[in-house]
């Protein structure tokens, strides 16, 4: 599409544009492509002064610019389309559909699929091959369900909801309407709960459920355990990434985004607009705030403040780590002084 025609139909906090100036260039573009590696007839993006000098080199036909009248001209200069946006990244996201738009087959249920009957299925339901549906599921108008995927009996599923190839559902998870389950992710499955005896571990049983409300996106072989008593519910429009263990009896609030293999124990309480880095790691029914972060790595053995960022293991205040980590590069040296000045002091 023309340069001209993808600017009408974004509109995510579009400052200014190339347009404005006469005898502007008007590209025709055909994707959108990495700064480094874009070509005449793509779109990229530059998100701030960090990656600010790719933009004498790029090939790309048009660039959006964070709100910045150099480099407004810098692009003008090289004859670049370009537009200048509050949100960069957003702007960019919002291109993207316009390219792109992920496979969704039509409606249909493939004979190779295994359907109790007393299943309810809505309007608009896509079941792919060898999957397996148990008694007492429900699901909602516009389902996509895709190959080999197993959903055991009692499972709730909302509208619009997409559940990726072998992914797996365990008994009574109730998924709200336009979630995204990725593939190899179990939801629902029993919690890791035994009891110590003299004769060995004794299994309790997991008789709880695990609720995703609207919204909620769950990488690939993820994992979010339902608890012996109660539920582990995961809060509205939280994203979760790849290879994420959630414990049984976990809450987590709104908003919420979790990168890959973060793990959080049984009974962890998480509030709304939580980030947890890579590979944070949260003790057993410790509490995170709201606003809450946690920088890659970090171990979280207590409870963190609302809006409090922290890192390192055990967790401390990120100001602190800061501070210490500036240290820590010295240490080799501030011993070195400190045999020296024990030589220098002993009797």
């Amino acid at each position: 599409m023309k340069f001209s025609d993808l600017l009408r139909q974004l509109d995510a906090g579009i400052v200014a544009h190339s347009l404005d100036v006469p005898d502007a260039p008007d590209p025709i573009l055909h994707g959108v492509a990495p700064i480094d590696r874009a070509t005449p007839d793509t779109l990229s993006y530059i998100e701030g002064p960090k990656f600010a000098g790719y933009l004498d080199d790029t090939g790309a036909g048009a660039v959006i610019l964070p709100v910045d009248e150099a480099l407004q001209a810098r692009a003008g200069d090289r004859g670049l389309a370009w537009i200048s946006a509050k949100l960069p990244r957003l702007l960019f996201a919002e291109a993207i559909a316009l390219f792109y738009q992920p496979y969704h087959p039509k409606p249909e249920i493939h004979p190779s699929a295994t359907i109790a009957p007393d299943v309810q299925l809505g309007s608009g339901v896509y079941i792919g091959p060898h999957v397996v549906i148990r008694s007492g599921v429900t699901v909602g108008d516009g389902v996509c369900i895709h190959p080999n995927v197993v959903i055991y009996p009692q499972v709730t599923i909302g509208d619009r909801t997409v559940l990726h190839a072998n992914c797996t559902i365990h008994e009574r998870t109730q998924i709200g309407a336009g979630c995204t389950i990725h593939s190899g992710a179990a939801i629902g499955a029993e919690g890791f709960g035994f009891v110590p005896t003299p004769g060995g571990w004794f299994k309790m049983e997991q008789s709880g459920i695990t609720v995703l409300e609207d919204g909620v996106s769950v990488g690939c072989n993820s994992t979010i355990d339902r608890p012996a008593v109660g539920e582990t519910r995961i809060g509205r429009d939280t994203k979760i990434d790849n290879l994420v263990q959630i414990g049984h009896g976990c809450r987590v609030g709104r908003g919420c985004a979790f990168a890959s293999q973060v793990g959080l124990a049984g009974g962890v309480t998480v509030g709304d607009g939580v980030i947890l880095a890579g590979q944070v790691g949260v003790a057993n029914r410790a509490k995170i705030g709201d606003g809450a972060i946690a920088t890659a790595q970090s171990g979280i053995h207590g409870d963190v403040k609302p809006g409090e960022v922290v890192s390192d293991s055990p967790a401390i205040s990120n100001k602190l780590y800061l501070k210490t980590s500036a240290i820590r590069k010295r240490l080799p040296e501030m011993y070195q002084t400190l045999k020296e000045l024990r030589r220098h002091f002993r009797p």
